[in-house]
């Protein structure tokens, strides 16, 4: 996630009260969800995250060869789940960083002749900040929960989506670089893409999930109350999946991560869905961000739980999801 700059400190002070959920926004769901047989595996989630947010990749930032293997790293995944590059090959050259850097772009084409010209975007940031200039014992920030756990979230989603051929609408996943640089890589694929007049029905940017909440609900969406996407997702899962989180209001979290860059370009329900609540992580942008501390039962149930709703959002007949008014 985009740094925060001085909100953090003020914000754990604030939280280490408790966890109450007193002001939390309920959302109802009353609608029958789709069934999903196919099963997130517990060890290959476990396997993608323990080598993305390795020390050999020395903390992913931006225009680094720390982030490069993990680009090589994604472009693999991809071609061995035959997931094609959306552009010529994976690499999309971010054209507001001086150094090279790419953004990892694939597209899993859908089954409808008229559906699948409907794009929805699966997406998380891979870079994160890289080594510590201080000298210190640990010196490399591997970002296991910012954004290591998004990334194999939605790599998760997109080998779902390619094995099961269970979406009507094409789905564009995409791995951002130059999040923590200022929303770069999103910043730079949005204007290449409104070049394309490419057709966006929604983006679920997935944000820092690799710890539960201690809430009633899964995990919360930035910018609730920009659509009903909570209330659709709740539909679709039939679960209390999404809820209101405060704090993500009150610090304005939609703005901080790559779902805005879509928004402002698009004016199209896009957010970002994350399990960081300010209460559950203490290390935000710190070197303990490690795989160690990292929930992969929590994570692969995430996972899980969302097949359904991205699943509907993929084969709906119409864009039920849309911005309120």
């Amino acid at each position: 996630m985009r740094k925060l700059y001085f909100l953090l400190p003020i914000i754990f002070l604030a939280c280490k009260s408790g966890t109450s959920t007193t002001n939390d926004k309920e959302v109802k769901s009353d609608s029958k969800p789709i069934e999903i047989t196919y099963k997130v595996k517990e060890t290959e989630i476990s396997d993608f995250l323990k080598y993305l947010s390795s020390d050999e990749m020395e903390g992913r930032e931006t225009g680094t060869k720390g982030i490069e293997k993990a680009a090589v790293f994604l472009e693999d995944f991809l071609k061995k789940n035959k997931i094609k590059p959306y552009f010529k090959t994976y690499r999309d050259t971010l054209t507001n960083f001086d150094s090279p850097a790419f953004n990892i772009v694939g597209v899993i084409e859908g089954t409808d002749p008229e559906l699948k010209k409907e794009f929805v975007v699966l997406s998380a940031h891979y870079d994160h900040i890289g080594i510590e200039a201080k000298d210190q014992a640990d010196k490399i920030n591997n970002g296991a929960n910012d954004d290591a756990s998004g990334v194999t979230s939605v790599a998760a989603m997109a080998k779902y989506f390619s094995e099961t051929k269970a979406n009507k609408r094409s789905i564009l996943v995409v791995f951002f670089a130059g999040e923590e640089k200022g929303l770069l890589g999103s910043k730079s694929l949005v204007q290449k893409l409104k070049k394309q007049n490419f057709n966006l029905y929604t983006q679920l940017n997935i944000e820092m999930i690799g710890v539960p909440m201690k809430r009633d609900f899964l995990a919360y969406i930035t910018g609730f109350d920009k659509s009903n996407m909570a209330q659709k997702i709740n539909e679709y899962t039939g679960k209390n999946t999404i809820g209101f989180l405060p704090k993500e209001a009150e610090y304005k979290l939609f703005y901080r991560s790559d779902n805005y860059s879509f928004y402002d370009a698009f004016k199209k329900p896009c957010q970002s869905i994350s399990t960081f609540d300010f209460e559950n992580f203490d290390f935000y942008h710190h070197v303990s961000d490690e795989f160690k501390l990292m929930d992969i039962p929590h994570i692969t149930a995430f996972t899980q739980e969302l097949l359904p709703a991205v699943t509907k959002i993929a084969v709906s007949p119409t864009q039920e999801i849309t911005m309120n008014k």
